[in-house]
C-alpha cells in the first residue's frame, strides 16, 4: 500500500504486474465477484490461471512441500528489507508526509537474495534450501511488520516537540518513546487475530473485500514462483528494480555537495540573476522565488507518480498551483497574510512566504493561514468518503455484531450436539487447522498485557487518567475495525480519519475535565498516537494474513513473523527519529524559517490540537470562513466522483481532482512535489500507451527503486550532517537563491 502520513492512499494503486490482472467478473454484481489472471507474456503458449481472490489459490503441484518456512533466513532478510523501508519512511515522511508499504518491496527483494541462495552449487542447511511461496510470504510478512510505526514519528511524536510538551532533546525521551511505540505496536497486533476471519473468510465476499495490495503481493509470489518463466521475469524486475533503487541512492547522497545543479532547478532565479545583469526589472520573478518556485528532480516522487496516475498528481500539482499561485498571493496582496524578510538577503522584494508565523491572528503567515482549510477538508472528506460507503461500512458492524453473538452461543453450546442446519456454512471455513492458528490464549493474553501496559504508560510518563486511557484504546479498536475495512474495500487505509476522530473526542473530554493546556495537548495528541498506530498495525496485519489465506501460509507463523518485524520497527523507528532530529534540529522548531523537511503532517497535527484543546480559536476569521467554504465544495466534488463511479462514467470522474491531494497541497510549504508527480505520471502515461507490456514488465519496480533509493540516500545524508561531512559543510551553492538552497 501507498499512503501518505495522514493516512490516505493515492487512488490508482493497481498493483498487479504483467502476469496477473484482477478484474470483475460482472459489474450487475456490485463488484463482489472478482478473479485474478496469472498468464504469460505476448505470444507464449503457456495458459493462463484464474483464480478467485476471495478463495485460497489451488495446491501449485510443481512446488515441493517446503517443510518449515519461519526459517531464520526469511526473519532475517524480511526485517533488514523492512528496516530500509522504515529508514525511508521517515526521510520520506518527515520530508512531504507520504509513506510506502513494503509488501511488494519485500516479495520482490525476498525473492531475489534467496532464490538466488537456494540455487548456490555450495549446500548450506538452513540457508540454501529449497525457497518456496510461503516462505517467500514470511519474507514479505516480516518486512511489512519492520517497516512500519514510521507514522506517529512524522506526525503525533513531532508535534508534542512543537508544542513543549516533551525534553528538550529527544534523546532524554527514547525510554518514553519506545514504550509506547512498543504497547501501540502490540496491541494492534493482538487484537487483529480474530478479526481474520471474519474480513478475509466469513465477510470478504459479501461485502467485496479483495484487499488489492494483498492479492496483488499474493499473486506477485505465486507467479514468481510458478514453473515455466517465472524465475526469468522476476529477474527482469528484481534487476530493474536494483538499477533505479543505485540511481536513486547515488543522485541523493552525491547531489549535496552541488544541489542547485543536480537536484534543484531554480529556474526563476537563474533568470533573475542574468537580468540583474543586464538591468533588466525582475521583480514578478522575485515573486515566483519568493512563493518556492522551482523544479526538483526527486526521485521518490518520481516514482510515486509513475505509480499514482495523472489524476492524483494533477491534484496535487493543482492543489500547490491554487494554494501558492493564487490564494496566497491574495492574501498578501489584500494584507491578510505576510511574508518575512529573509536575513541577510540583498535582493530587493524577497519574502519568506513558508513559515509558519503567527505574531497574532491579525498578522500571520500565508502558510498558516492556508494550513487551515487543508486540514479542515482533509477531516471533512475522510469523514465524507466514510458515509458515502454507509451501507458497507454498516452492513460490516452489523455482520460483526452477529459473528460476536454466534460466538457466545457456540462457546455456551460447545458441550451440546450441533444440528446439521445449524453448521458452519463452506464459505465461512477456515482452511487451517487448529494447530496452525493463533491461540486464543496467546493473542487474549497480549490483549490483556498490552492494554494494562498502555494505560500504565500513558498515566506515569504522559499523565493520563485512567478513564481517559481507556477511552483511547477503545478508539483504537472500533476505529481499526473501520480501518481495515475501508482497507479491504478500497486499498484506502483512513489513519487520518481515526487519528483526527480520536483527537476530536479527546478534546470534548478534557474540556471537561478543566486541566491545563499543557497536559491536554499532551493527551489529545498521545491519543491520536495510540489510536492511529494501532490502526495501523492492526491493518498491517490483516493484509498479511489476506497474503497467507491467499498462498495457505499458516497465520501462526505469520503471525510469529509479524511480532518479530515489529519488534525491530519498535526499536527502529523512534532510533531514526532522534536521528533526524539530531541531523536537521529544525524538525522540532515549528517557526523554522529554513528546513531540509517540511514536515506537512506535524503542522496538521499540531494544528487539529490547538484547535480543540485552546480557550481562545487559534484561527484567522478569514480562514476559518474561507475552510467552512472550500471544505462544503470539497465534499461535494468527492461526492459527484463517488456517484459517476458508481455509475461506470469512470472517465469523467477522473476529471475531477482528489480533493484529499490537492487538500494536501495546502498543507505543504513546498511547489516541487507536484511537478516531480506530474513529470512521474506523465512517463507512466506514456509508457503504457506505447508499450504496454514493458510498462506491466518494468514499471512497478522502477518506481519502487527510485522511491526506497532516494528514501535511504536521505538516511546516509543524515548521518553525514551529524558527522559533518554533509553538503551544508562541503558543498557548492551555485544556482542556489542567495546561494543557499
Amino acid at each position: 500500500m501507498e499512503k501518505n502520513a495522514q493516512g490516505q492512499q493515492f487512488d490508482n494503486v493497481e498493483l498487479a504486474a504483467e502476469r496477473h490482472s484482477i478484474h470483475q467478473v460482472d459489474e450487475k454484481k456490485n463488484a463482489k465477484d472478482y478473479t485474478v489472471e496469472v498468464g504469460s507474456e505476448k505470444g507464449s503458449s503457456e495458459e493462463i490461471e484464474v483464480l478467485d481472490p476471495y478463495s485460497p489459490f489451488p495446491i501449485d503441484l510443481s512446488q515441493p512441500d517446503e517443510g518449515n518456512i519461519l526459517t531464520v533466513r526469511a526473519i532475517v532478510l524480511g526485517c533488514a528489507l523492512g528496516a530500509l523501508v522504515n529508514a525511508s519512511n521517515l526521510y520520506l515522511g518527515l520530508k512531504t508526509g507520504w509513506l510506502f508499504g513494503a509488501n511488494l518491496f519485500g516479495a520482490l527483494l525476498g525473492f531475489a537474495i534467496l532464490k538466488a541462495l537456494s540455487k548456490a552449487p555450495l549446500k548450506i542447511p538452513g540457508l540454501t534450501d529449497h525457497f518456496g511461496p510461503m516462505e517467500n510470504n514470511i519474507v514479505q510478512t516480516a518486512a511489512a511488520a519492520a517497516g512500519g510505526m514510521g507514522l506517529i514519528f512524522v506526525s503525533g511524536i513531532p508535534a508534542l516537540y512543537h508544542l513543549g510538551l516533551m525534553s528538550p532533546n529527544p534523546k532524554d525521551d527514547f525510554g518514553k518513546l519506545i514504550a509506547i511505540t512498543f504497547c501501540a505496536s502490540l496491541f494492534g497486533i493482538s487484537f487483529s487475530v480474530p478479526l481474520r476471519k471474519f474480513f478475509i473468510i466469513s465477510v470478504a465476499r459479501e461485502l467485496s473485500l479483495i484487499f488489492p495490495t494483498a492479492t496483488a503481493t499474493a499473486v506477485s509470489i505465486r507467479a514468481m514462483h510458478a514453473t515455466g518463466d517465472g524465475y526469468g521475469q522476476a529477474k527482469k524486475k528484481i534487476k530493474a528494480l536494483g538499477y533505479s533503487f543505485a540511481g536513486a541512492f547515488l543522485l541523493r547522497v552525491i547531489s549535496q555537495y552541488c544541489i542547485g545543479v543536480l537536484w534543484d532547478w531554480h529556474i526563476f532565479w537563474w533568470i533573475y540573476s542574468i537580468a540583474k545583469t543586464s538591468n533588466v526589472p525582475a521583480r514578478g520573478v522575485v515573486g515566483a522565488i519568493s512563493w518556492g518556485w522551482f523544479i526538483e528532480f526527486t526521485p521518490a516522487f518520481i516514482g510515486s507518480g509513475l505509480l499514482v496516475g495523472l489524476n492524483s498528481a494533477f491534484s496535487l500539482f493543482f492543489g500547490g498551483v491554487f494554494a501558492w499561485a493564487i490564494v496566497g498571493p491574495l492574501l498578501v496582496k489584500n494584507g491578510a497574510a505576510f511574508g518575512k524578510t529573509p536575513g541577510g538577503t540583498e535582493v530587493e522584494g524577497l519574502q519568506n512566504y513558508m513559515s509558519m508565523t503567527v505574531s497574532n491572528l491579525d498578522h500571520v503567515s500565508p502558510r498558516y493561514w492556508l494550513l487551515w482549510p487543508g486540514v479542515f477538508a482533509m477531516i471533512l472528506v475522510s469523514m465524507a468518503e466514510l458515509a458515502f460507503n454507509y451501507k458497507i461500512i454498516s452492513a460490516g458492524f452489523v455482520a460483526g455484531y452477529k459473528s460476536a453473538v454466534g460466538g457466545i452461543n457456540k462457546l455456551r453450546n460447545r458441550n451440546q450436539p450441533v444440528a446439521e442446519s445449524d453448521q458452519e456454512d463452506d464459505n465461512d471455513k477456515d482452511i487451517f487447522s487448529a494447530h496452525e492458528q493463533v491461540p486464543t490464549w496467546m493473542w487474549g493474553s497480549m490483549v490483556v498485557i498490552t492494554t494494562v501496559l498502555i494505560c500504565v504508560i500513558l498515566g506515569v510518563m504522559y499523565g493520563f487518567p485512567v478513564g481517559v486511557s481507556i477511552l483511547s484504546i477503545l478508539f483504537a479498536f472500533i476505529f481499526a475495525f473501520l480501518a481495515i475495512q475501508c482497507t479491504g474495500a478500497s486499498d484506502t487505509t483512513p489513519v487520518s480519519t481515526v487519528a483526527k476522530a480520536s483527537q476530536l473526542a479527546t478534546g470534548g473530554v478534557t474540556k471537561g475535565m478543566h486541566v491545563s493546556i499543557k497536559t491536554a495537548q499532551t493527551i489529545n495528541l498521545m491519543a491520536g498516537c495510540v489510536a492511529g498506530a494501532a490502526a495501523s498495525q492492526s491493518t498491517d496485519l490483516i493484509n498479511d494474513f489476506k497474503v497467507g489465506y491467499l498462498l495457505r501460509t499458516p497465520p501462526r507463523k505469520q503471525w510469529y513473523a509479524q511480532i518479530i518485524g515489529s519488534i525491530v520497527a519498535i526499536f527502529m523507528a523512534p532510533s531514526l527519529f532522534i536521528l533526524f532530529s539530531t541531523a536537521y534540529p529544525c524538525i522540532l522548531e515549528p517557526g523554522a524559517e529554513k528546513c531540509a523537511f517540511g514536515a506537512p503532517s506535524i503542522a496538521a497535527w499540531r494544528a487539529v490540537t490547538e484547535a480543540v484543546t485552546s480557550p481562545q480559536f487559534p484561527v484567522p476569521r478569514g480562514s476559518a470562513i474561507f475552510s467552512l467554504v472550500y471544505g462544503i465544495i470539497c465534499v461535494l466534488i468527492s461526492l459527484a466522483r463517488h456517484v459517476l463511479h458508481v455509475k461506470g462514467k469512470d472517465n469523467i470522474a477522473n476529471w475531477l481532482p482528489n480533493t484529499m491531494v490537492f487538500s494536501l497541497a495546502l498543507t505543504l510549504p513546498y511547489t516541487q512535489y507536484g511537478t516531480a508527480m506530474i513529470i512521474g505520471a506523465g512517463i507512466a502515461a506514456s509508457w503504457q500507451k506505447a508499450a504496454p507490456e514493458s510498462w506491466n514488465m518494468y514499471g512497478t519496480s522502477i518506481a519502487s527503486g527510485l522511491i526506497a533509493g532516494e528514501g535511504i540516500g536521505g538516511v546516509i545524508n543524515a548521518l553525514f550532517e551529524v558527522l559533518k561531512i554533509s553538503g551544508g559543510f562541503y558543498g557548492s551553492g551555485f544556482g542556489c537563491p542567495d546561494g543557499a538552497c
